[in-house]
């Protein structure tokens, strides 16, 4: 019988299930920032969504596969500024900045966490233009 990671087809993957939801979010942009996409991929939850206000994105393959492919401008760094870890989820406070450091937009992240994988599972989004 395959185990739970195998039927998600999740072969090989080192799921960060003794991670702390605050460090899974803070993994979340160190990824995203660095287009490490395979380990973006590894803190989803294989039904991972985003909800945005211009958008949503259901499944893992696809939200990876649009940060990877199709984000209009991935010269980009998140500014965390804050990150409130209390709940079953955490939330983030930031800036998502450009190449030359000016703000394009401040954010609000919520993250959901799936407490058996440790992955992230839900993510909605809050953003106003600057």
């Amino acid at each position: 019988m395959p185990s739970r990671r195998e039927a998600d087809g999740e072969r090989g993957e080192v799921a960060p299930a003794d991670a702390d939801p605050a460090s899974l979010a803070r993994a979340y942009y160190e990824a995203v920032d660095a287009g490490e996409y395979d380990r973006l991929r590894s803190l989803l939850a294989p039904d991972f969504v985003q909800r945005r206000p211009d958008r949503t994105f259901e499944g893992r393959d696809r939200f990876v596969a649009f940060m990877r492919d199709e984000r209009p401008n991935t010269d980009t760094t998140h500014a965390v500024e804050r990150v409130y870890p209390a709940g079953p989820g955490v939330a983030v406070r930031g800036r998502l900045l450009d190449a030359d450091g000016d703000e394009l937009f401040a954010f609000v992240d919520v993250f959901d966490v799936d407490a058996d994988s440790g992955r992230l599972t839900v993510l909605e989004t809050y953003a106003a233009e600057s």
